[in-house]
């Protein structure tokens, strides 16, 4: 029970005079759709009502897109101002609490449904939070595994994933160099910044639609995180190497591999499902990567005829996503506590099968997008303990407070 740091927690002051109607209706629907109609991602949801709505001007998308993620972002401490849970009929007060909290003006929203103000008003000038869970707007299991994992440190993080995420992008070094890139982007009005420490990385000095540039079109560049951008650089491949992408997905760090070696040598890349290989190769081919064969996981078989085959391992494993909420805000409203447990028993059993893939004398990093020990070093200790033939070389966990995503990797090496 405390007094909240209300400042600190304020979300982006918006200009409520540019929200017409159909605007508004355009955030109450999507947030519809995220909550309520088969909880679909806030990401997709949003991609598909900006598209809808092509005649909507570049600022009206921003101040929709902002509102509709912070709304996600700080649901449960504005459900506590509203004095009720979120349903389908009340989404235009969850709205409203939201425009009152950021002190924006508010008035359009009075013709919709007689909303009344007075008892929200009366818990903002209060100002009282009664639980950490509310002040930092996430689920009370949340508050609970996170100060269990992290101890005091947690309300640092939960503050930092509760800030918008940067707009990062890799230069595409088979094409391109970051000196190139910002000269180009800032060529379509697109300003940008090499970031220190991080050799490929690129970061807009304000959120753009980047996909619409030429530099995207001729590939130039790809949209990722500073922090996932460390994982290919800690996997140390070299041309001519074989390497697995053993989780690869629609193929970011798969790429970042591709450009780390130079096009030379052989990316083998896997995932369970094809929809995502298919994304992964038409990537490639925008990004000029021609060194990567895509396998789908259909059985154990695929995984057996490559036990001991590679030089380099990526297994970046599937996880409770707890790092990267910056961008998926959402995704701390759709899994619990069950959900976690069940995603460590196949961390553990993804690094025992895949491991085999490497070669002795090689290598491997395990990496996660979480921030919770039992998802990263406990899980590498687990194995190691189970697998005396390997040993670990280096471990590395950023953490959202130093400004991007939260991640955790793990290089391990297979002995001679």
């Amino acid at each position: 029970m405390q007094k909240s740091v209300f400042a600190a927690a304020e979300p982006t002051k918006i200009d409520m005079e540019l929200i017409h109607r159909n605007l508004l209706i355009g955030i109450h629907d999507a947030l519809q759709e995220t909550f309520f109609e088969d909880r679909k991602y806030a990401d997709k949801v949003i991609e598909r009502l900006l598209k809808a709505n092509k005649k909507w001007g570049s600022e009206d998308r921003k101040v929709v897109s902002e509102i509709f993620y912070n709304i996600i972002r700080w649901k449960k401490r504005l459900e506590y101002y509203m004095g009720e849970g979120v349903k389908p009929n009340n989404i235009y007060k969850l709205i409203l609490a939201y425009c009152l909290w950021s002190k924006t003006h508010y008035k359009k929203f009075e013709e919709f449904d007689g909303i009344k103000i007075a008892d929200i008003l009366t818990k903002l000038k209060k100002g009282y939070i009664p639980t950490k869970a509310i002040e930092h707007s996430i689920p009370e299991w949340l508050a609970e595994t996170l100060e269990k994992e992290l101890g005091p440190k947690w309300e640092r993080e939960m503050t930092a994933l509760n800030e918008q995420a940067p707009t990062v992008l890799r230069a595409n070094t088979l094409k391109t160099t970051v000196k190139e890139l910002v000269s180009d982007l800032g060529d379509e009005n697109v300003v940008s910044h090499p970031i220190p420490r991080y050799p490929d990385a690129v970061q807009l000095e304000e959120k753009k639609n980047v996909f619409l540039t030429s530099a995207f079109k001729d590939g130039l560049f790809e949209v990722q995180d500073a922090s996932s951008q460390r994982i290919g650089e800690l996997l140390d491949v070299h041309e001519g190497m074989r390497v697995v992408d053993a989780c690869a997905g629609a193929g970011g760090k798969t790429l970042h591999l591709a450009a780390l070696m130079k096009n030379k040598g052989q990316i083998i890349a896997l995932d369970i499902y094809e929809w995502k290989l298919a994304e992964l190769r038409r990537r490639a081919k925008r990004a000029g990567a021609h060194n990567i064969e895509t396998r789908l996981i259909e059985d154990t078989k695929v995984i057996k005829r490559l036990h001991e085959k590679a030089d380099r391992l990526l297994i970046d494993a599937p996880c409770s996503g707890l790092g990267v909420l910056k961008r998926n805000p959402d995704s701390k409203w759709k899994i619990d506590q069950d959900f976690i447990d069940r995603i460590r028993g196949e961390q553990q059993q993804i690094l025992q099968d895949y491991s085999k893939i490497i070669k002795k004398g090689g290598k491997m990093v395990y990496a996660t997008c979480s921030v919770l020990p039992s998802e990263n070093t406990e899980q590498v200790k687990i194995f190691l303990s189970n697998n005396p033939e390997y040993s670990l070389i280096k471990e590395e966990s950023i953490m959202p407070s130093e400004g991007y995503d939260g991640f955790y990797m793990a290089l391990i090496e297979r002995k001679k």
